[in-house]
């Protein structure tokens, strides 16, 4: 596996470096890009944290919006935030917000056309996090994940999907349910076919029900705002929390009055679930 990657820029951030990066991947034959805040060497840990952005977003929105550098930096922690799909003319795409670029859903897709380019999880497995952690001396036994929306929904399944890969998961206002939503719906019959044994694959509920240690699980922590407009139709949080009760799936679900779905909700508790992570690792 070649290592290409390439920074674009860099500045310092509380004491610390943030940088902007492109690398070209075999797995979504394009160029793909991400961020990555770096402790000065005498702050570094080697334990990092990989933020999966939402819907529409690209690899700025977290980097920008969250304000999470501080506390980062604080904990001696690397963040990485990827982009959210493979991009470019020639990519396929759709008219709608909810699939195509923008809308990777972390998966790897299996159906024409997006099955040339819509490899999101092998590019992440097999691709960034490696690279990343020898390019940057990044720890590969010291990383956690979480996401917001569709970050969440990957930030989930990547975690139950790789159990020996990440030390912890969390996720603000995250796609529990895809199987059952219609933004799960959408993407699903796009990228997977009719299948719904492919689907349940990528659907934390199940996933939950089939981790086969799920009680010696790292607790799972996840924030959402009853003021978010996708709350009933897209989110149901409270389907995961069911499914966490039955499989023995420590859970913590924080259910915020006031809040909705935007950055302005996740840079309020950002600094809750870094250091949840934080210990952990």
């Amino acid at each position: 596996m070649k290592n290409n990657i390439e920074c674009e820029k860099e500045q310092h951030c509380h004491g610390g470096t943030i940088g902007y990066y492109t690398h070209d991947s075999g797995e979504t034959r394009t160029q793909m890009r991400f961020t990555m805040f770096l402790p000065p060497e005498d702050k570094k840990t080697g334990a990092y944290v990989i933020f999966l952005s939402g819907l529409t977003c690209t690899e700025d929105n977290f980097t920008t919006k969250a304000n999470a550098y501080q506390t980062a930096m604080a904990l001696g922690l690397a963040v990485l935030a990827p982009d959210t799909s493979p991009r470019g003319d020639d990519i396929p795409n759709d008219d709608g917000y909810d699939l195509g670029q923008g809308a990777g859903f972390y998966l790897d897709a299996t159906q024409t056309p997006w099955d040339k380019n819509f490899r999101m999880e092998s590019y992440l497995i097999k691709e960034l996090i490696p690279q990343c952690e020898a390019f940057f001396d990044l720890d590969p036994a010291r990383k956690s994940i979480m996401g917001h929306s569709m970050g969440g929904h990957g930030a989930l399944t990547l975690y139950f999907r790789h159990p020996d890969l990440f030390k912890s998961c969390s996720a603000f206002s995250p796609i529990v349910a895809p199987t059952q939503v219609p933004w799960g719906h959408k993407a699903f019959a796009a990228y997977l076919g009719e299948n719904r044994d492919q689907w349940a694959q990528h659907d934390a509920i199940q996933l939950v029900q089939q981790a086969k240690s799920a009680d010696q699980n790292a607790e799972i922590l996840i924030d959402q705002g009853l003021k978010d407009d996708f709350l009933k139709e897209q989110l149901k949080p409270e389907l995961f929390e069911q499914a966490c009760n039955v499989a023995g799936q420590k859970l913590t679900l924080r259910q915020h009055a006031g809040y909705d779905h935007s950055y302005f909700f996740i840079q309020s508790f950002i600094n809750d679930h870094l250091q949840w992570h934080a210990k952990i690792l």
